[in-house]
């Protein structure tokens, strides 16, 4: 196998074949036994690989031109500064002294196989659990500040993925005008909740904390102690408010959310300060949530998973959906917070 492998174009993976991936992994120090695989990820590519007479392991191969190897290694050393604190994280693996691996046009990063399942939201107690981990992961969190990963703010989830979707031509001729005045009375909505907000705290945070991301594990006898929501996938950590780790549990209309946010508190406030101002934020983050979801698949668009993935995507109806939905979040947001 040549060292020299595709550079990537428009299609990131097009080169990255079971015999590439195995190669990878060989230049990383290891030694898979050929059982390769994929599991669900768009951002990246994931696999399962194994290892004769070992556990199985997993390698992230990184999306080429996402972030930069500072930013990449900011990740890692958060998630591992996580795990030194016994929280239940999953840590890239130091193989050869480092955790972030390059082989051609591939950064690799390698973990423990995790197992469980998603974790039951609508529980009272499994929230309360939730919350008392986010507490403390935002507790470590605060102690020092990312230096290389950007915030998460107005600006980069608002303002420049709609900026990214006009210039690139993604919303119908017809309706762009329609779409353009609705999104801008909602960012002028996210400002307001941010003004009430005040001067809330900044801290590093997981930045994709929904149910997707938190594996729940049972295990019984000695290693009892260890079950419970187990947090994966960094790949979004910012820099932002603490709600944001937060709002993402809750689910169903306004009194659902209200009992269900008292539930994740609870747990919370046994480790951390939570700020009540920032319940201003909770819409408004929604709002920039669903602005910056668009222009993801738009950036996407030239990756031939995401056309297969998200085939209603810049269709007309699509656009439709999106602007009654933001016209919601607009009368959202001039409610009294959560």
């Amino acid at each position: 196998m040549p060292d020299d492998l595709p550079a990537p174009e428009k299609a990131p993976y097009a080169g990255l074949t079971p015999d590439v991936v195995l190669h990878c992994l060989e230049a990383a120090g290891l030694q898979p036994d050929g059982r390769l695989q994929a599991l669900n990820s768009y951002e990246n590519r994931v696999y399962q690989f194994g290892i004769e007479d070992e556990k199985p392991l997993v390698a992230k191969f990184y999306r080429p031109g996402r972030w930069t190897d500072e930013q990449i290694l900011e990740e890692h050393e958060f998630v591992r500064e996580l795990a030194g604190a016994e929280l239940p994280v999953i840590a890239p693996l130091i193989l050869a002294g480092k955790t972030l691996h390059e082989h051609g046009a591939y950064r690799i990063a390698v973990y423990p196989r995790c197992g469980g399942r998603a974790p039951e939201l609508e529980q009272p107690d499994t929230l309360e659990w939730m919350g008392r981990f986010l507490g403390r992961i935002h507790a470590v969190g605060a102690l020092k500040e990312f230096e290389e990963r950007p915030d998460l703010d107005p600006d980069t989830f608002g303002y420049e993925p709609r900026d990214y979707l006009l210039e690139h031509g993604f919303i119908p001729p017809d309706l762009e005008e329609t779409w353009t005045s609705v999104v801008d009375q909602a960012l002028d909505k996210v400002e307001a909740c941010y003004d009430r907000a005040g001067d809330f705290a900044l801290l590093r945070l997981h930045g994709d904390c929904h149910s997707g991301n938190v594996l729940w594990i049972e295990n019984r006898g000695a290693a009892a102690a260890r079950s419970g929501p187990h947090f994966v996938d960094f790949d979004d950590a910012r820099t932002g408010p603490a709600i944001q780790d937060l709002w993402m549990l809750l689910s169903g209309d306004r009194e659902a959310m209200r009992v269900q946010f008292g539930h994740v508190l609870r747990g919370y406030e046994d480790f951390a300060e939570f700020d009540d101002r920032e319940r201003h934020l909770v819409e408004a983050l929604r709002t920039l949530r669903l602005i910056h979801y668009s222009a993801w698949i738009g950036r996407r668009w030239d990756d031939p998973a995401f056309p297969a993935a998200f085939p209603w995507f810049n269709t007309a109806r699509y656009w439709q959906d999106r602007i009654l939905e933001l016209r919601e979040q607009v009368a959202l947001m001039e409610e009294a917070p959560l």
